[in-house]
């Protein structure tokens, strides 16, 4: 069948959508325990999550439908097999912009220069506290090894190393200013992100919750805040120089009431399905159109009924019960 031409992505106003965030696995060797607390559903089946050929095939379709910025998320994606192999295919094919690398870290060291060649143009690392102690209570694995993973990101000559601190009300407060020193001595910046009921929704509660708002006023204590008007990536993140001139991001899914105003993005989950918000359950199954045997056109009409129904904004601020934990969605 011959590939469909002409940009068929719609423009929601401030919201062309071009950004495709691609889950690869479900599986994650920690266990943060916002992320994968204790009796969470089971792991998916291996038949159930799509083989890289047919992600490639997703991603040409999205290619030829206007989508020019990719991220490959997990659970944690290094540790599927052979996933340097795959990224070095999917950095080699054409249209493609920009090729992003969602991690713990905590596998990306001997990786790191590899991944670089592939045509890995940025690295998103989460990293929570510098505490060792406090790192392994919530993440179930060693600090040392994230550290280990951020620094071979610096070395490797990633263009944009981010590191992504949840905020957690009672645990946080105390490594704010420390993050941000350790981001800009690496000249990586580091974004805190507001907690969002993405495993459970008795995650997300006052004595948890923790908003930006709150940690720029406790910043504004101690230094000066410059909003900058860039966008560094393609995110929803709110950028700002302190008086070190050190860059940290925010971002205020919960507390920001315009913030899917400009969003730009849907994800592929590990198991084949296209969702159009992080925040809703709406989701549009891929498998059947990709082992069918409906060809190029079943993919691109399942891409354009998920497009053509894309919320306004996300469920989260509700009394929002996931359906599907982070990992199995994708990061």
């Amino acid at each position: 069948m011959e590939p469909t031409t002409g940009r068929t992505v719609p423009d929601f106003s401030r919201r062309r959508v071009d950004y495709l965030r691609i889950s690869i696995t479900d599986r994650c060797n920690e266990r943060c325990l916002y992320c994968m607390p204790e009796g969470l559903p089971s792991l998916m089946g291996r038949r159930e999550i799509l083989s890289y050929e047919e992600i490639l095939e997703v991603v040409a379709v999205a290619v030829d439908l206007g989508f020019r910025k990719f991220r490959i998320t997990g659970g944690e994606p290094l540790v599927r097999q052979d996933v340097a192999c795959f990224l070095e295919r999917l950095g080699r094919m054409p249209g493609i912009e920009s090729l992003g690398l969602s991690t713990n870290g905590t596998l990306l060291a001997p990786l790191a220069g590899r991944l670089r060649d592939a045509g890995v143009g940025s690295v998103n690392i989460s990293l929570d506290t510098l505490d060792p102690q406090e790192y392994k209570r919530l993440a179930r694995w060693e600090l040392a090894d994230c550290v280990a993973g951020i620094d071979a990101a610096v070395r490797a000559g990633f263009p944009s190393v981010k590191l992504n601190a949840v905020l957690m009300r009672g645990t946080s407060e105390s490594q704010i200013v420390p993050l941000i020193r350790f981001a800009h001595e690496r000249g990586a910046v580091v974004r805190f992100i507001e907690l969002m009921p993405v495993s459970r929704t008795e995650v997300l509660r006052p004595e948890t919750f923790l908003s930006v708002e709150e940690v720029r006023n406790m910043l504004r204590a101690e230094t000066t805040l410059e909003l900058l008007d860039v966008r560094l990536g393609h995110g929803p993140a709110a950028y700002y120089r302190t008086g070190e001139g050190a860059t940290v991001g925010f971002i205020g899914a919960m507390s920001n009431l315009h913030f899917c105003d400009a969003c730009n993005k849907i994800r592929l989950t590990a198991d084949g399905k296209i969702r159009p918000c992080l925040g809703s359950h709406l989701e549009f199954d891929l498998r059947p159109a990709l082992r069918g045997g409906g060809g190029r056109e079943a993919v691109v009409e399942v891409f354009r009924r998920a497009l053509g129904l894309k919320p306004a904004e996300h469920d989260f601020r509700g009394q929002y019960h996931p359906g599907r934990t982070m990992t199995a969605i994708g990061g």
